[in-house]
């Protein structure tokens, strides 16, 4: 193999305009954690900011992304009786207001519509969509029959954030997908609402290769009007935890508001037990921070929008030849993989070799015609940088062999980071001491909120999740018998 003296040979023509090199990320990401991530999502093609204030542009890169997503998650929750719907993206004030608790959770980012006709209520752009859906439910459900009722909608939601965006992880607008479910009793209540954070950590683990912690939240976190909610948490490499999903009983709070009752098989009118649960456009995100690196993303196989990409390194004497060759193996793994040729002659092997790690393409094979000759073609791995010869033959097993290794490889290495950074503290110095060095902290805590908002304010972390609902040791904040055992950190 002689890839340099290949490389150097090849002639490139440079339309106007084109950088000697690919656009490379100026910062590190040990050095300023959050410039480099803005930078990353934004040279990488996945978003950029739009020119409304608080928003963003998901562009077609990271579209594709939320698509497989989307796909995944779509195909589980249809198999198991879950059907999807659309409802208005206007909710009526008055429906807004008819559940105190939910309605002032929300007031702060609620954004109203100005314009009306005359004697018409105001109305709220969807900050999220309880009230509109059981409205709805009200009629649809009458009898035992018409239960379990489960409806999921792909829609975006506006809350009018007032701090700084953040591309994915805090914008005016985002997409997202939330369940409501109905139930003839809490018992099949609470196994949806444990079956729906199953399969969120399932994607999340298995598709976006991020582990996370689950548990339920303290109760100043738990979603408005709900008895309590189950959340997905992640460990960032900045020391912050991130929400990845979460999971609501919301009992009958909001049927008895809502007045969605069904006559049960014996002829008794009783209320329905209720859920709702959701996950965004922020996993991307976390994606991003996971797994990528100063050359830029580093994406699993599973959700990576080009999972191959062949390089072709060739002079003029040899490329109709290598371009061939190139063709033949793009066709021997198309339809088991989503490859990419890149046979753009206007950039150099070189300036491909950055924009595709950049874009984080879990694998570029290489071909010369020196590779050519001995019947092989050369892997790079974009998670470990590691480079090896596959004989032509096997390209299409190693291919497949080399992605699972390279997804299995990011979890192991997320797992590792996660299970490193959280720290127990035996007191509230050893905790503010931990949260400051960026871990997150696992305290006993006696379950008041007195204890939990001291924390908050002398450290800005707040309980990610309820690891244990049991505890025999003492309340790292206070002293006083513990109930619980709670991850704390900063979160964004």
């Amino acid at each position: 193999m002689e890839h340099k003296k290949t490389v150097q040979k090849h002639e490139v023509r440079k339309p106007e305009g084109t950088k000697e090199e690919a656009d490379i990320l100026k910062i590190k990401k040990s050095e300023d954690f959050s410039e480099w991530y803005n930078q990353l999502v934004q040279k990488s093609g996945l978003a950029d900011y739009a020119p409304i204030s608080g928003c963003m542009i998901i562009r077609p890169y990271g579209f594709a992304i939320w698509e497989k997503i989307q796909r995944w998650f779509d195909d589980r929750i249809k198999a198991t009786g879950v059907s999807n719907a659309y409802f208005p993206l206007f909710i009526p004030e008055r429906f807004l207001k008819k559940e105190s608790e939910h309605f002032e959770g929300f007031m702060p980012e609620v954004a109203w519509v100005e314009k009306k006709d005359d004697g018409e209520e105001r109305y709220a752009l969807r900050p999220t969509s309880e009230t509109i859906m059981y409205d709805s439910y009200a009629k649809w459900i009458r009898s035992w029959r018409d239960l379990p009722l489960r409806i999921n909608q792909w829609c975006n939601i506006i809350r009018w954030e007032v701090k700084a965006t953040r591309l994915f992880l805090r914008t005016r607008e985002f997409l997202w997908q939330e369940g409501h479910t109905a139930h003839a009793t809490e018992e099949e209540c609470e196994k949806e609402v444990a079956l729906r954070a199953s399969q969120y950590r399932e994607l999340i683990e298995t598709q976006l290769a991020i582990p996370v912690l689950m548990g339920k939240k303290s109760r100043s976190e738990t979603f408005a009007g709900a008895d309590y909610t189950i959340a997905l948490e992640a460990l960032m490499p900045d020391g912050r935890g991130l929400q990845m999903a979460t999971s609501h009983k919301l009992g009958q709070h909001f049927a008895k508001v809502f007045d969605i009752k069904f006559m049960d098989d014996e002829g008794k009118e009783k209320l329905v037990w209720q859920t709702s649960w959701g996950l965004t456009t922020r996993t991307i995100g976390a994606l991003t921070m996971a797994h990528g690196d100063d050359k830029g993303l580093v994406l699993p196989p599973k959700v990576a929008p080009v999972q191959i990409v062949i390089i072709p390194i060739y002079d003029n004497d040899t490329k109709a030849e290598v371009l061939k060759e190139g063709e033949k193996i793009r066709e021997k793994l198309e339809g088991k993989f989503s490859v990419r040729l890149d046979d753009r002659d206007v950039y150099s092997p070189g300036w491909k070799f950055n924009e595709w790690e950049m874009k984080g393409v879990p694998l570029r094979i290489e071909i010369g015609p020196r590779d050519i000759k001995s019947g092989q073609v050369v892997f790079v791995r974009r998670d470990s940088g590691e480079k090896k010869p596959v004989k032509e033959s096997e390209v299409e097993h190693a291919a497949g062999k080399t992605l699972e290794l390279i997804q299995e490889n990011l979890f192991r290495k997320a797992k590792e980071f996660m299970t490193a950074n959280i720290k127990d503290a035996r007191n509230f110095e050893e905790l503010e001491k931990l949260i400051q060095n960026r871990k997150m902290v696992r305290a006993h805590w006696c379950g008041y909120a007195e204890c939990e908002e001291k924390t908050k304010e002398k450290t800005t972390a707040t309980i990610r999740c309820i690891e244990s609902e049991t505890s025999e040791g003492k309340c790292t904040i206070c002293g006083k018998p513990a109930k619980a055992t709670a991850l704390f950190a900063k979160a964004y």
